[in-house]
């Protein structure tokens, strides 16, 4: 069983415990589900320059009133190119491992699920996850961790290992390019059933040949994203 098919037998009766994790009105907000893989010749030409990419970002949201444009789990992506923290030879990284949410900067980002803070650091390499929060959520002995990149640098202020975060609590918001890692303003949501020893990071992007590998410790985050659940109630 992957790790997908494991979160979703345990979210199954968990869904009046789950909240949001952005702000997200289902009767009035449109997400516009993009696509960032290697089939879409549109970013050839924009992903290496972060203004163009910010600027075909903003008019895929404005084209039709979208409030997000969201999507990416296992997606195969163009938008790494040329991105040092992913090429080296044969392990390039293209595979990515979360959903992005795209937005304006200072969006509110949410915990879904009730926790604690595993850990937190600002990843600031060109191209990294920028300020980063990870949770720890004990589901009836089920252990999930949630990843959260790109935030603001004041995001992490007064954050604490061990602090206990409720349900729908705003724990950062979107950064800017400037201390986001370089990229348009967005969250990177992520999934893990393991942290494998890490603290404040883990990887969000893999190389092909290591896809089923993290399929079995990464799953699914549409599980907790209503949005991209229909079924969620």
């Amino acid at each position: 069983m992957d790790a997908s098919a494991k979160l979703a037998s345990v979210v199954k009766d968990k869904r009046p415990a789950i909240s949001k994790v952005v702000d997200f009105n289902a009767k009035t907000d449109k997400v516009f589900r993009i696509n960032l893989s290697n089939s879409n010749d549109a970013l050839r030409n924009v992903v290496t320059n972060v203004a163009a990419f910010s600027q075909w970002i903003n008019a895929q949201l404005s084209s039709c009133g979208y409030k997000y444009a969201a999507g990416g789990y296992m997606e195969n992506r163009v938008i790494y190119k040329n991105r040092n923290l992913f090429e080296s030879g044969d392990k390039a990284r293209s595979i990515h491992l979360g959903i992005d949410v795209w937005g304006m900067a200072g969006t509110a980002v949410y915990s879904p699920i009730a926790g604690i803070v595993h850990s937190f650091n600002d990843n600031s390499n060109d191209g990294d996850y920028g300020p980063t929060i990870i949770m720890q959520h004990d589901l009836n002995g089920f252990m999930l961790y949630s990843l959260y990149g790109h935030l603001s640098r004041k995001s992490l202020k007064g954050l604490f290992t061990g602090q206990q975060i409720k349900a729908g609590e705003q724990i950062g918001e979107f950064g800017v390019a400037d201390e986001n890692g370089g990229w348009p303003p967005h969250l990177h949501f992520q999934l893990m059933l393991d942290m494998e020893g890490m603290q404040g990071d883990y990887p969000g992007v893999c190389s092909l040949a290591e896809k089923d590998k993290y399929l079995k410790n990464v799953p699914d985050p549409t599980l907790l994203l209503p949005f991209f659940n229909p079924n969620y109630r």
